[in-house]
């Protein structure tokens, strides 16, 4: 984080992720593996006042500690901070008349610890660092119930992460373009325009995506709040549904040679992605073992 801009800072939040605060859903964004998540303020403060949660963070940002230790940390890892603009807010910091909002900070001090989103996904977010802090004055119980699942979420991200999950999203890209292969042979006739030809591929893979997500590709991008047509759905699938969807893929390539009208073939991909999700539910903790000895063997090697 050291030496970036504040640009830098603010533009990957298009991971969405969720962390449990013993039953408070907390929002996080960003990079939980490489220490550049973001937690969401507003879902922590909710803890305190469910209806008013901007007010529990303009308290907060209202004494001269929380100046202090936001200053500090910007000084650190910020090498654009504004310092003029952050002395006069300690100066003013803690006098009963004192106020100052996130978008404020933001904008006088050019601060990238803490960024303010709008839209779907909106509120106040700040680097783990802040959160943690703000989530002290909350409640120290509190935090170490944010921190615990926060580790969860991190070891989770890293095993997704794992040299596993990379082979296996090389081998579904392969497997995809088997896929498409019985998609042009059997469903693209020389009649088709350029568009119907775009669509025809388009609707295959999101029978795929509906059979094992629940959802096509637009409304998981809707969903998230992104607009283009990156990141994809699939990159953020864990192992074991790479697996499910590399043989979703060889089914739906032999039904589409079978001429299976495509209401049937979506039945039958849902039925094997659910069986073949619950096996792999069942046998968890071989998995699991599974995934710790790649990745260490994977160290090993390096």
């Amino acid at each position: 984080m050291k030496g970036s801009t504040g640009k830098e800072e603010k533009k990957d939040f298009m991971k969405n992720m969720k962390i449990d605060a013993n039953g408070t859903e907390i929002r996080v964004m960003g990079d939980v593996v490489n220490e550049e998540a973001y937690i969401s303020l507003t879902d922590i403060a909710k803890y305190k006042n469910p209806d008013n949660a901007f007010i529990v963070v303009a308290n907060w940002m209202r004494n001269h500690s929380t100046i202090s230790f936001l200053g500090l940390w910007e000084q650190i890892h910020n090498p654009n901070f504004k310092p003029i603009e952050f002395d006069r807010f300690k100066a003013e910091s803690g006098d009963n008349a004192f106020t100052l909002t996130p978008q404020q900070w933001i904008k006088a001090t050019d601060a990238i610890g803490i960024v303010s989103k709008s839209g779907r996904y909106g509120g106040t977010y700040a680097h783990t660092d802040i959160a943690f802090e703000f989530a002290s004055w909350i409640s120290p119980e509190f935090k170490l119930y944010i921190i615990k699942d926060y580790q969860r979420l991190k070891k989770d991200e890293a095993n997704r992460l794992a040299v596993g999950w990379d082979a296996k999203r090389e081998l579904s890209k392969i497997n995809y373009r088997i896929h498409t292969d019985a998609v042009k042979e059997f469903l693209i006739t020389p009649t088709l325009s350029p568009q119907e030809m775009a669509y025809t591929y388009a609707s295959e893979a999101d029978i795929l995506n509906m059979a094992l997500f629940g959802k096509t590709a637009a409304q998981w991008r809707n969903e998230k709040g992104i607009s283009g047509k990156t990141p994809n759905i699939r990159d953020f699938a864990s192992a074991e549904e790479l697996v499910v969807l590399i043989n979703l893929e060889d089914t739906n390539a032999d039904l589409i040679r079978q001429e299976v009208p495509k209401i049937e073939r979506l039945k039958i991909l849902r039925e094997k992605a659910y069986r073949q999700l619950e096996i792999l539910k069942r046998n968890q903790e071989t998995i699991e073992a599974l995934k710790k000895n790649l990745v260490e063997n994977t160290g090993k090697n390096n």
